[in-house]
């Protein structure tokens, strides 16, 4: 089973990529503005790893089976791009840990 730590370590992943993505931006909080989560399909909401994901901070989505985190990366501002970068980066590090992980967004 894979640990609530474990989980979290991929947010410092998901905040790397978003800065990243900030700064060939210019540090600017320009073009489209919107929203990015991952989400994390389980077996059930209430089975021992979906309690260690919401440990690491996601929730229970409307969605059956699915718990989501949004905006993992929590960098300060609105553009897509960044939250995109940083959402994917840590779906990209869920899916290598063996879980069914999604990066998802919308525009504002």
């Amino acid at each position: 089973m894979i640990t609530a730590e474990q989980i979290k370590a991929g947010k410092t992943l998901a905040e790397q990529a978003s800065i990243a993505m900030y700064d060939r931006m210019g540090r600017k909080d320009a073009y489209a503005c919107g929203f990015a989560w991952v989400d994390v399909y389980v077996d059930r909401v209430n089975s021992k790893q979906a309690r260690e994901l919401i440990a690491a901070g996601f929730r229970k989505d409307y969605k059956p089976k699915c718990l989501s985190m949004w905006d993992p990366a929590g960098v300060p501002t609105q553009s897509i791009s960044v939250k995109e970068a940083g959402a994917q980066a840590y779906a990209t590090y869920l899916q290598g840990l063996g879980l069914r992980a999604y990066a998802g967004s919308r525009l504002d």
